[in-house]
């Protein structure tokens, strides 16, 4: 089992990589990226509402628990947006739909 947790991480390191380089997330994905806490989401968030408040503008705020959210995903969905969006093609995209095969 060691050897399949290294070779995960060595996966999330290159995914990483190849997203970081191609700008692939948006601006505001603050999960698993350095230097984008949790924090630092809310601190935005907070800036923006105090701004609104100031302008005397009406502001919404919609929080959502997403803690268990790849448990629900569709695994077909997944391979589909990794293909579009992150290019991910031939064998490591072969090596994610392996990976998630035994997942439920």
């Amino acid at each position: 089992m060691l050897c399949y947790e290294l070779v995960e991480r060595l996966v999330a390191k290159r995914f990483t990589s190849h997203v970081n380089l191609h700008t692939l997330l948006p601006a505001q994905q603050y999960a698993y990226r350095p230097f984008h806490s949790t924090e630092t989401a809310v601190f935005i968030v907070h800036n923006n509402l105090v701004r609104a408040v100031d302008d005397c503008r009406v502001s919404e705020l919609v929080l959502l628990d997403l803690s268990a959210a790849f448990d629900t995903v569709d695994h077909q969905v997944l391979l589909c947006v990794l293909f579009d969006r992150f290019s991910i093609i031939g064998t490591a995209l072969n090596w994610f739909e392996f990976c998630f095969s035994d997942r439920t």
